[in-house]
């Protein structure tokens, strides 16, 4: 069956817009952790860190909730991810997954279908939250003219899919060797709280020890959070009375890494598709 992958992809981004409490819960979460948690912390934090701190001549001073709003979706793109997986186990226990290795297509268009569902449900949540973020005041694009914006998200919607296609990669893998849901969330929540907190996405990833700072730098959401703060505020800002410098050379870096990141990861996820056995 050519382009099978499209079946699954419509599939699951109906159930996506069916499902309207979850739906409602999925978009909405990430605007009211910014809106709650960035509102209630910037205060506090801009006044613990040093506030945004005397700005280098020529650079731009932004606050707290700012600087924050890029980790938060970053964030939201790997919590949807690492836990998008689940409809496959979903899928497996019901035995809908029995029936879709049983038809023509291919188990390959399984795991691509999948991948490119995930990047759709991540660009519209970083939409959403970006747009609620200019509604309570975050400086993104400050200065930039409509193709500058249109770069710049272009640029963050970039860094989303490579970071996406690797999570909900390794998500289907988990979900694939899982028998239960109970299981399948175990090893999604160990996963996703030393990536958030061993990250740049809330603070400054200078002020962890050493060894976490070392883990950091090899850390995605270290680099996808990077990206979006370097389209979407600048490559040279100050912020938690800190000084951040992000150059070209480190962006393709980081999108180096993330793109070979990704795939391994959805390369692993196509093997354990191709050898999954259902009985």
């Amino acid at each position: 069956m050519k382009f099978g992958f499209l079946n699954i992809y419509k599939g699951d981004m109906t159930r996506f817009f069916r499902f309207k409490h979850q739906l409602f819960s999925s978009l909405l979460q990430p605007a009211l952790w910014l809106g709650f948690f960035g509102m209630a912390m910037a205060g506090n934090f801009d006044r613990i860190l040093g506030g945004t701190g005397e700005a280098v001549s020529g650079t731009m001073s932004v606050d707290y909730l700012t600087f924050m709003c890029a980790g938060v979706i970053a964030a939201t793109i790997l919590f949807t991810n690492i836990f998008g997986g689940f409809i496959l186990l979903f899928d497996k226990n019901w035995g809908i997954f029995r029936e879709i290795l049983a038809s023509p297509m291919s188990r390959k268009d399984l795991i691509i279908g999948i991948a490119m569902s995930g990047i759709t449900k991540s660009w519209i949540q970083a939409i959403i939250v970006i747009v609620f973020g200019l509604i309570l005041g975050v400086a993104f694009f400050t200065g930039k003219g409509p193709f500058g914006i249109i770069f710049s998200l272009a640029g963050i919607l970039l860094f989303i899919a490579l970071f996406s296609i690797a999570f909900i990669s390794l998500s289907a893998i988990i979900a694939l060797k899982m028998d239960s849901p109970e299981g399948f969330q175990g090893i999604s929540t160990l996963l996703t709280m030393p990536l958030f907190f061993v990250s740049n996405a809330l603070y400054p990833a200078t002020g962890l020890p050493v060894v976490l700072q070392q883990i950091a730098e090899v850390n995605p959401l270290t680099h996808l959070t990077a990206g979006i703060r370097y389209f979407a505020i600048g490559g040279d800002f100050t912020a938690t009375g800190m000084h951040f410098i992000y150059t070209t050379t480190d962006m393709l870096v980081s999108l180096g890494y993330l793109a070979l990141f990704a795939g391994v990861i959805f390369t692993i996820a196509w093997r354990v598709v191709d050898k999954v056995v259902i009985t």
